[in-house]
This record gives structure tokens, sequence and C-alpha cells, in this order.
């Protein structure tokens, strides 16, 4: 489901003017119309999920139903049973709900890259849409119900949970004590100050993905080996380009549900303006961040032990592996923990602010080289580029700035001018009312935003990158 898509919209607006025109009629031939009705939204909304992920593909709702019917009856079994021997169920039930996403998205990398046996076929596996977002998730729904006791839902309130059409192909990666009560409770209503709500969440994410991140993308090149500047280039478009598709969906997501009554995690909160890599941690893919913090993190010690150092690391590599199979994304993860056990290791040491930023902002854009090179000797040489204060040359700058052509030199910098000042008025809103993107919900701004859009959308559109992840 791409949310830049005109499809997108007239599928939604289509399924959505149904079962709502429907409804009345609906509500005059029951006898019980508050409970009758209260099943048919309830109904209604799972159809709606259901229908816009088919739509997306047939092979990703097949893949989406198994891995919820396991979730379901495999936590249904264990509710049931009694004694030590109810654990058993849990030890299989989750295997079986991570095979899916262990046979397309590991498989070729487990099977050829580390035990090199040659498999052939498996590269050529197309992961299914959204497929570690709703793994992680339904994960997360059966470790918070047995560790809590939670009582088990109807099967109809738990597919709303787990299929509710905004956050499931790209998250957030919402909690069951979150997102289940608002699906239990869910009524279609016209509530006028959250649909107002919801479309300006609508309107900046389509702004960041169509302004920013699509056009941006148009600039990526990332051939160069032995420029340093060319590489930095590089990972600054790519940086601010993964951010802006990335959060972008994030926030037209949370301005769908927000137009349905229902609230959703912000997912992100200005990353780009941290100061140390831990509150980039806190700021970025907010909920996958709490996901390994709480599931792996503590359960392993969390800083309580002698190791936790290593503990950091194991999850970070760990979270690494979630985003891509392949050995750069193991080194991204290995990359960030050390960032953040020199942050911890130097946490006593107060830099002014500024200086704290841009040491903070290296280290991200240098670690998104690991996310974006997927070949490895050429992701090392690239690596040892960066890291050679001797490539660092006036000639090399200028063999830089010559490889970009004028017309495109003159609208990359455009576009670097429009995310930065985006940026700006990102530190703005946290100035100002500490609430992240506040500004750029003002009615005089979305305005404007509007008008970008119109005027800034590329020809070339471009899918979410997570929609692969």
């Amino acid at each position: 489901m791409n949310f830049a898509e005109l499809r997108f919209w007239l599928y939604l607006a289509f399924i959505l003017g149904l079962v709502v025109g429907i409804r009345p009629i609906y509500r005059r031939c029951v006898k019980n119309r508050d409970a009758a009705i209260d099943i048919y939204d309830r109904c209604a909304i799972l159809s709606i999920g259901l229908f816009m992920l088919g739509c997306a593909s047939l092979m990703t709702l097949a893949i989406f139903l198994f891995v919820c019917l396991v979730t379901y009856l495999g936590l249904t079994l264990f509710v049931r049973s009694s004694g030590v021997h109810r654990y058993a169920f849990i030890a299989v039930l989750v295997p079986l709900q991570l095979a899916p996403l262990l046979y397309y998205k590991y498989a070729d990398f487990l099977l050829n890259d580390v035990l090199g046996q040659g498999v052939t076929g498996l590269s050529q596996l197309v992961i299914p849409i959204g497929l570690s977002f709703y793994t992680f998730q339904k994960v997360a729904f059966v470790v918070d119900t047995v560790r809590h006791r939670d009582p088990m839902p109807t099967f109809l309130d738990f597919m709303n949970f787990a299929a509710f059409f905004p956050q499931i192909v790209a998250g957030p990666i919402e909690r069951r004590e979150n997102l289940l009560p608002q699906m239990q409770n869910f009524r279609f209503r016209w509530d006028a100050a959250a649909i107002d709500s919801g479309i300006s969440w609508i309107v900046l994410g389509l702004f960041f993905k169509i302004c920013l991140a699509d056009n941006l993308a148009m600039h990526f090149d990332p051939h160069s080996v032995e420029n340093p500047f060319s590489i930095w280039l590089n990972n600054l478009i790519f940086g601010l380009r993964i951010y802006y598709d990335f959060a972008g969906y994030s926030l037209v997501a949370l301005g769908i549900a927000r137009c349905l009554g229902i609230r959703l995690t912000l997912n992100f909160a200005s990353p780009y303006l941290s100061t140390n890599a831990q509150e980039f941690w806190r700021r970025w893919h907010i909920t996958l961040s709490t996901w390994f913090r709480d599931y792996v993190y503590l359960p392993l010690g969390g800083s309580r032990t002698r190791f936790w150092g290593l503990t950091v690391v194991l999850v970070f590599v760990v979270s690494g592996i979630w985003h891509g199979a392949g050995w750069n994304f193991v080194l991204w993860g290995a990359v960030w923990s050390l960032l953040l056990l020199c942050f911890h290791a130097c946490r006593h040491v107060h830099l002014p602010t500024p200086l704290a930023w841009a040491l903070t902002m290296a280290g991200a854009f240098f670690a998104w080289l690991c996310f974006y090179e997927t070949r490895t000797p050429i992701l090392f040489e690239k690596m040892a580029t960066l890291l050679n204060p001797l490539n660092y040359t006036v000639t090399n700058l200028h063999q830089a700035v010559s490889m970009i052509e004028s017309g495109n030199l003159f609208v990359l910098s455009v576009f670097l001018a429009l995310a930065f000042a985006t940026l700006t008025l990102e530190w703005a809103s946290l100035r100002q009312s500490a609430e992240p993107y506040s500004l750029f919900r003002r009615p005089a701004v979305l305005g404007v935003l509007v008008i970008l859009i119109v005027l800034l959308a590329p020809s070339e559109k471009n899918d979410f990158i997570y929609f692969a992840f």
C-alpha cells in the first residue's frame, strides 16, 4: 500500500464508501441496533484492512493470514492449557510465527552466504510487504499476553489489532495495550477535530515522502569508491531520503488512523536534531527501538549485568539483521553499537551543543553507508576511503563537484536546502512547544506544503524503502 500513489486513495475511497454506505441500510434492518452496529463497524474495518492488503499483494495477504491464525490458535491453546507443559506451546508458537520471515528474508543469506551451501533460487524470493513489521507485532502480542496474563480477545478484535491497514505494512509496531482496546471499541464516527488533525498529519507525511524523499532519491549515485566527498554526499542524500521516506509513511499512517478515531504511536520525533547516539535511537523508529529494548535488551539483563556492553552489541547486530539479510546490515548494527558505547564512555564529558550535534550526525551518516552498500568488499573500500584523512584534498573536492552536472547540481542544491529548511522548522517546533512537527501542522504552513506537493511531485514514483524490510 503506497500512500504516495493515487491508486491507494481510490481503493480506500471505494471500500470505505461501500462499508459506510451499507451501514445505515444495515442499521434499519436489525433489531438490536447498537449491538449490531458495533459488530458491523468492527467487521467493516477488518474488511477494509484485508481488502487493502490484498490489493497490494495476494501473496502478502495469504502469509499475513497464516501468521495471524498461527498466533491466535497457538495462544488460545496456551491460555486454555495448564501446568508446566503449557509453555511448550510458546516454544513452538514463536518459531512458527517467525518461519515465513526466516524463509523469505534470511534463507538465502544463511544457507548461501553464511553456510556456503550454494542453494539456487532463494535469491529470487520476493519479501512479502510488511512481513518484518507485522511479525514483530504478533510476537510482542504473544509475549505481552503471556507475561501479563491478559485474557484472550475475540478473534474479530485480534484480527482488527493485527490488520489495521494504515500501520500493517511499515509500522508503527503497536503494542497490545495501546491498539487492542481501541479496536475493541471501534466505531465509525464523524469527529471533525480528529479529521482535521488527521489531515494535517497526512499532508505533512506526503510532503516528506513526495517532495523530499522522492526528489532526493533521483540524485543518489553510490558508484564513487575513492572520492570521500562523493561518498559523504551520497551518505547525506541517502540518510535524508530514508528519514523523510520512512517518517513520511509513518505520519500518513498516523493521520489516516486519526481520521478514523484511532491514535497510533508517533514513530519519529525529529531524530536528526539529536545530540548523542542514545537520543537518536529514542527519536528514530521509536516503536522498533522500544521493541528491542523490552523484548531483547532488558530480558538479557540490560544495564544491570557486568557485560551490558556485549548486550548492546548483540541487540544492535540483531537490529541490523532485522533490517536486512546481509553482512552490511550486521556491520551497520556493529557501528551503531560502537557509537553508543563511545557515548556511554564519554557521557560525563559536556560538549557544546552544536559540536555534540555535529559529531552525532557524522556518526549517523557514516553508518548509513553500511545500510545501502550491500557489496561487502566495496563497503570496506568506501569505509577506508572515508577514514583516511589523506583523501580529503582540494583535488578530490573539485572532482566530486565536477561529477555532478551543472543542472543537477542546482536542483540537488535546491532540495538539500529544502530538506535543511525542514529540519530547521523541526528544531523550531521542538524549541517552541516540545511537540515534534507542531509548526508544520498550522493551517498556513499546511497550505504551503500542499502547494509544494503539487509543484514538486516528481514524475517517477518510488515505493517506500521499508516495504522490502
